[in-house]
């Protein structure tokens, strides 16, 4: 998958319309479980019964503001917001064993079956993104890549490529220039 290039008609590149769409699906489902089985958060941020409503809306509304937060880094390309995404998603490989471990009984579940093999699929779905975005970096810093800088056939000293690969700033152009 080429995560790199712009899709025809957007400024946006496959993997950032991948993470927006990740992004718009998991508040979606924070909202559906909030509405439909409050219980599952209450166990989990173990609410006392009188503010558990007060609390459940600070809650949306604090991770509503990051998911903002993040989705706005998307669309305006800031550098640190990529890298906070891919180790954030690189790390969410670690939630597949412990659901599986839960789903298992061979560790405590946190909440019922179905928000246990949610969580899994969630880590799972953000280390596949963070393999294209990881993908994605490596390929605009190529200088062989048919997407990248390449020296030209009349470089005989091969400076295009040395500018090239010693301009941190373009390492991760896939991301700051939509193709």
């Amino acid at each position: 998958m080429s995560g790199h290039r712009a899709l025809p008609g957007t400024i946006l590149n496959r993997t950032q319309l991948l993470m927006l769409g990740f992004f718009v699906l998991v508040w979606i489902a924070l909202v559906l479980i909030l509405v439909l089985s409050p219980d599952v958060y209450e166990q989990s941020l173990r609410l006392a019964p009188s503010d558990m409503r007060t609390i459940e809306a600070a809650f949306l509304v604090a991770l509503s503001a990051l998911i903002a937060l993040l989705m706005l880094g998307v669309f305006r390309r800031w550098r640190w917001a990529f890298w906070l995404i891919l180790v954030a998603f690189f790390f969410g490989v670690l939630r597949l064993p412990a659901s599986i471990l839960q789903l298992t009984g061979m560790m405590a579940a946190t909440g019922p079956t179905w928000y246990e093999a949610l969580q899994g699929a969630i880590g799972l779905a953000q280390f596949l993104i963070a393999l294209a975005m990881f993908s994605g970096y490596r390929k605009a810093d190529d200088p062989r890549s048919i997407h990248g800088n390449v020296d030209h056939p009349g470089d005989q000293t091969g400076q295009h490529a040395a500018r090239y690969r010693s301009d941190a700033k373009t390492r991760a152009r896939w991301w700051a220039a939509p193709r």
